[in-house]
């Protein structure tokens, strides 16, 4: 009586527990975490089985120390084995198809998304989720992060890119391809927004104080809220500049005034902060006017003298002396005090020629010339008396001759005729 008492609840509870159901092979399925080991995590699905998912198969996205028991995971079934009642379970791609499902919604809404880059190529940066690679092109890059590098050297730009490696990038997908393998990140399309909206506040002519982001020979390069501009070296400053550097530091905030506005091209400048110092000149000095300054520098073929703390001032070697020049050292230092004078002066053409000869050429000819001219004129007109006072006699005595030749010729004729 018992056994069949047994045997007919054991028959209800058969008919009212839930179906078995067995997973198939590649299908994503959700269970709950039983135990969370140091390579492995045992799941329980439907409460039916308990099955694994290995080391291999969590992958990179998945904090262990985060998962706790009874946690609900979607996992995807890789193999199963019913006669061993064996299930290999992988993490890893189950978020992979979820990534990819969200990448294609981020792809469609535009959504800004963070992620990090795992690992850095010459051509951008890669970044892993899952054991998929996806890419940043450098072309796709914030001109905060762009490689610049002089000459553009692959070890140097390759160096940049390892540097930028698991930091955080805010990025819009911009291409999905081959049914997710090829998928484009831009990190400039991400503040694309940010950078409309800071240009509808800027106006030219418009001063602006902004962080100097980056340095090369011919650019200072500047950022304001992840925007960023360049100064050309004609730019820095009114006088010469052969290394951007002297007049700023990576970091530094620099005052810069807007001086063109076009679309998205945006010109700065700093010298022009300041008033052109070629006005300030013009309203100084002057053409034959005479100077003392230092010389700043000597070249093979200049000596330059710095004035007002602008212009370089330049001296050809022709007009350093009245004599042959060969070294232009042999007659002046750095830094010596010279006299020199004006002899060509166009604030225009932004031309300024200078002579120190021309000094010794006006002392020399305000000392003898005009003595000389009066000595020699004085010689001269007493030559000239001489002349005159010689000159009658000789045509008085060639005059007696000829009329003595005359008489002497017709006394001859008359004798002749006798």
């Amino acid at each position: 009586m018992a056994k069949n008492t047994d045997l007919t609840l054991f028959e209800e509870l058969l008919k009212e527990s839930p179906e078995i159901k067995y997973p198939r092979e590649w299908e994503v399925i959700t269970g709950n975490i039983i135990k969370v080991e140091k390579k492995n995590i045992l799941v329980n699905i439907n409460n039916q089985f308990t099955w694994l998912v290995v080391n291999k198969e969590l992958w990179n996205t998945i904090d262990l120390n985060s998962l706790n028991e009874w946690n609900a995971i979607e996992v995807m079934v890789l193999w199963d084995s019913i006669e061993k009642w064996l299930l290999i379970l992988s993490l890893k791609r189950a978020n992979q198809i979820k990534s990819l499902s969200n990448l294609w919604k981020y792809f469609s809404s535009w959504e800004v998304i963070t992620v990090r880059p795992t690992e850095a190529n010459k051509w951008g940066l890669l970044v892993d989720i899952d054991g998929l690679k996806w890419f940043i092109p450098v072309s796709q890059l914030t001109p905060i992060h762009y490689p610049r590098v002089e000459w553009a050297n692959q070890e140097k730009i390759l160096a940049h890119l390892n540097a930028l490696v698991w930091q955080e990038f805010k990025v819009k997908v911009i291409n999905v391809a081959d049914e997710g393998k090829k998928i484009i990140f831009s990190e400039k399309a991400a503040i694309s927004e940010k950078r409309n909206t800071a240009l509808l506040w800027l106006k030219e002519w418009d001063i602006v104080e902004w962080t100097v982001s980056w340095i090369l020979t011919y650019w200072l390069f500047v950022t304001f809220d992840w925007l960023e501009w360049l100064v050309h070296v004609s730019e820095i400053d009114w006088g010469h500049v052969n290394n951007p550097s002297k007049f700023a530091k990576v970091w530094q905030k620099v005052k810069v005034k807007i001086i063109g506005l076009d679309s998205e091209k945006i010109s700065l400048s700093i010298k022009r902060l300041r008033e052109n110092p070629w006005d300030v000149l013009a309203k100084k000095y002057k053409i034959w006017d005479t100077i003392k300054a230092p010389i700043s520098r000597i070249s093979q073929f200049w000596a330059f003298i710095e004035l007002d703390g602008w212009i370089q001032w330049l001296i050809h070697l022709s007009e350093i002396s009245n004599w042959v020049v060969k070294d232009i050292k042999e007659h002046i230092k750095v830094w010596q005090e010279v006299d020199v004078k004006i002899i060509n002066f166009d604030p225009t053409q932004k031309r300024i020629g200078l002579s120190i000869k021309a000094l010794s050429e006006d002392t020399n000819s305000e000392a003898k010339p005009k003595k000389k001219k009066e000595e020699k004129s004085t010689e001269e007109m007493k030559v000239e008396e001489k002349k005159e006072e010689v000159k009658p006699k000789k045509t008085i005595k060639k005059e007696e001759t000829e009329v003595k030749e005359k008489v002497e010729i017709k006394e001859e004729v008359k004798e002749d005729s006798k």
